[in-house]
């Protein structure tokens, strides 16, 4: 069957619905409608001539001209009988505990036509855009196949729920508010977390209005509620109520006329309005017994296994952020493990580069350098490690040099929800972090290359069929971390441990005789320095364009 999504913007929900239905046998085309630009036409579907239209994200109504003449079904992120705007925003910040999504066809009254599917999910008492990854992903998914296969079954009628009379409204920056002096720590989270990544909860913090964006619990720093009590490698801790939370990022209210605002780490974001005597707190590298504590990256072992997780706000990692990594996993190596075990709990593995942080920058030439090398020197520390097995366990998606980051360890393990994005193309880039070395060979030379000129996403299915991944886990997003910590105990333990740990050992002393890593290296950074440092390059267009979540610049 021919599906067209129509979606406003290629967002991770958007690639991977695409390459579920294609896993199936459909031929799947997008149409992207950037928000503003005046919503999709009936010539620009009728193109595509479709079976079935699905908008897997839209910011405005499909016009009558495009869902009279085509079944169209708009997938929405809220349970049978759900409307409005803002609806995953509200189940988070009224605290429920399930949630859902529906697949409704569009008809004149927005989020009120019949139900083709439905699927529950719970909601975990975490950010908005890491659920919305995560179980709202997997329910919409469910609840997509389940449609599409009724429609092409041609004798399912969609049924009408009880519709309220009207839409819940959007959810208002006045309704976000935090009222610091008497909001819980609970509270606070929840406003936090159903606003984390967009539109962040509009605060005045130190004299400037700031758009404060995610959230974790703190429960031993303490203080008079509003206040800053500390920071901590880029994020900032805030006293509440009962208790205190941990605020990773900021963005600065846009000026009126001014061009849209980047989100950056916080510490960061504020800059020289930062009191000088609000301290830096160390990090808890190595999970203890004490008070529960928010850091980005965190130790544990369990028998002969390490787990070295990480996660960084939108998988993009800054300068900072990589030579800590680096930092930690120098440690990792010094502990008496077999296996090593990279990646976070939750939601992205990584998606390389900050280019927020590098938008920022006085000279993001300059700054884009830095980056990369310091994610080169990680990967480059994963690629010589030749003492044990390193695992890059993918509970989410990866993207460009995250991709290839995962690619550097011995085997890639991912969440059957995971998408892999392995190209730079399409930031303008040729890309390094060793994946000339690590890409050709896992899937061989022509896919290498069709994957990095195509820039299709591809899913996890796809991606172990490939050669990208190694194994695949069927589990829900909460319980990756269980399940990846049992199968690296069972791989510590395997008769084929030893022989694996020689086998990597003695290919890469064959592979460094053939051509040393540094040659990958210095080839792939001539190219990218080239680019840096042009100021005519489409790199730059690119990059601003997509941190302040502007329409894409013809090239």
């Amino acid at each position: 069957m021919r599906v067209l999504l129509v979606s406003s913007a290629f967002n991770s929900l958007t690639q991977r619905i695409q390459c579920e239905l294609r896993e199936r046998g459909h031929a799947v085309a997008v149409e992207v409608v950037p928000p503003g630009s005046g919503g999709v036409s009936a010539d620009a579907v009728d193109r595509h001539t479709p079976d079935l239209v699905i908008a897997p994200m839209l910011t405005s109504a499909l016009p009558r001209s495009v869902w009279s003449r085509h079944t169209c079904l708009i997938v929405h992120p809220g349970p049978p009988g759900d409307r409005g705007p803002s609806s995953l925003d509200r189940a988070i910040q009224e605290g429920r505990s399930r949630w859902g999504v529906t697949v409704l066809q569009a008809v004149e009254e927005l989020d009120a036509g019949p139900v083709w599917a439905s699927s529950d999910c719970v909601l975990p008492g975490t950010g908005k855009s890491d659920v919305y990854r995560g179980e709202i992903s997997d329910a919409a998914v469910r609840a997509v196949c389940s449609a599409v296969d009724r429609f092409s079954s041609g004798c399912f009628v969609p049924y009408a729920p009880p519709y309220p009379a009207a839409l819940r409204p959007r959810l208002g920056q006045r309704e976000r508010r935090i009222d610091w002096s008497a909001d819980s720590t609970a509270q606070v989270l929840r406003r936090l977390r159903a606003a984390d990544s967009r539109p962040g909860v509009l605060d005045t913090l130190l004299g400037e209005e700031m758009f404060l964006c995610g959230g974790h619990r703190e429960d031993g720093l303490r203080g008079r509620p509003g206040e800053l009590l500390a920071t901590r490698k880029g994020a900032i801790c805030r006293a509440t109520a009962d208790g205190a939370v941990w605020i990773p990022e900021l963005r600065p209210r846009r000026e009126a006329g001014g061009p849209p605002t980047v989100r950056l780490p916080a510490v960061q974001a504020l800059g020289e309005r930062l009191p000088a005597q609000v301290p830096e707190v160390p990090e808890p590298w190595m999970a203890g017994a004490g008070p529960r504590t928010w850091t980005d990256i965190r130790y544990t072992e369990g028998g002969a296994a390490g787990f070295l997780r990480f996660s960084f706000p939108g998988g993009a990692m800054t300068t900072a952020q990589c030579r800590r990594l680096l930092s930690a996993y120098r440690f990792a190596l010094t502990r008496p493990t077999d296996v090593l075990v990279l990646g976070g709990a939750r939601d992205f593995f990584s998606n390389g580069i900050h280019l927020g942080v590098i938008e920022a920058a006085a000279d993001p030439a300059a700054e884009s350098w830095e980056c990369i090398n310091a994610i080169d020197d990680l990967v480059e520390a994963v690629l010589t490690t030749t003492d044990r097995l390193v695992v890059a366990a993918l509970a989410g998606n990866a993207a460009a040099g995250g991709a290839m980051l995962a690619l550097a360890a011995d085997e890639v393990w991912c969440r059957s929800g995971t998408v892999l994005n392995p190209h730079y193309r399409l930031m303008g880039l040729y890309g390094s972090e060793y994946w000339t070395y690590t890409l050709p060979r896992r899937v061989g030379e022509a896919t290498a290359l069709r994957l990095t000129d195509d820039a299709q996403p591809v899913g996890a299915a796809a991606a172990l069929r490939l050669g990208l991944v190694d194994r695949v886990l069927e589990c829900e997003a909460g319980d990756f971390a269980a399940e990846t910590t049992r199968s690296a105990q069972a791989l510590a333990s395997s008769a084929r441990l030893r022989t694996a740990v020689g086998r990597k050992k003695a290919r890469r002393e064959s592979d460094e005789l053939a051509r040393p890593l540094s040659a990958y290296r210095e080839e792939e950074l001539e190219r990218m320095r080239r680019t840096f440092f042009d100021p005519g390059a489409s790199y730059h267009a690119l990059r601003s364009a997509f941190v302040r979540k502007l329409p894409r610049p013809a090239r």
